[in-house]
């Protein structure tokens, strides 16, 4: 279950970085297009989309208002077991990491959540029973003497 929520926030994740990182490249002419992080012809189709966008009005705003609301309101699905770590994880709070990029893939975001172990009740010393070594073979009687 956790995984499956890693994995939907990373897709999130990517796609609200994409449209803000695609944004900016396409505004900024200065989309790279070298054949090295994705294949060339692609890019250039990118390169063409972004731009007619851009000359049609540009893309939406962002609204990370909105985008923190959708999160959470995924959060509420969630088992309550887990829900306010998956909260955590959306706003960044707690012991929040997040790595990788769009670009590499996704970002994922974790957060680590100490559990104490649960109070065992002392276990009385108990000593092993002592082990029964064999009986000892009985020594031969001597020979009489001749």
């Amino acid at each position: 279950m956790k995984s499956a929520v890693r994995s939907s926030l990373a897709v999130l994740a990517a796609a609200a970085g994409l449209a803000v990182t695609s944004s900016a490249l396409a505004q900024s002419g200065s989309l790279p297009c070298d054949g090295v992080m994705q294949d060339r012809a692609a890019c250039l189709r990118e390169r063409g989309a972004a731009a007619q966008t851009a000359r049609r009005g540009g893309f939406p705003k962002v609204d990370e208002a909105q985008l923190r609301q959708n999160a959470l309101a995924r959060c509420a699905r969630q088992p309550p077991s887990d829900q306010t770590a998956c909260e955590q994880r959306v706003l960044g709070t707690g012991q929040t990491t997040v790595t990788g990029s769009v670009l590499g893939g996704g970002v994922i975001r974790t957060t680590e959540t100490p559990v104490p172990a649960p109070s065992a009740a002392p276990m009385p010393a108990t000593r092993p029973a002592p082990m029964q070594s064999p009986m000892p073979m009985p020594m031969p009687m001597p020979a009489p003497p001749r």
